[in-house]
């Protein structure tokens, strides 16, 4: 699988991080972060709401 650039840096790679719901449902590609440590951008869904920023933001 290639993962897509983060448009943030133009450094890193996105990975996807998968978790696990309320029942236990796998929930996959739930956030998406910058592998770059000097960025820390994420992509993340909670209840359908989508958050951008920095870990730690």
């Amino acid at each position: 699988m290639e993962y897509p650039p983060c448009l943030k840096c133009n450094q890193g790679l996105m990975l996807p991080l998968s978790d696990y719901g309320r029942d236990g449902a796998a929930i996959r590609y739930k956030a998406w972060v910058c592998h770059n440590p000097g960025c820390g951008h994420t992509i993340r869904i909670d209840n359908g709401d989508i958050s951008l920023g920095r870990v730690g933001d």
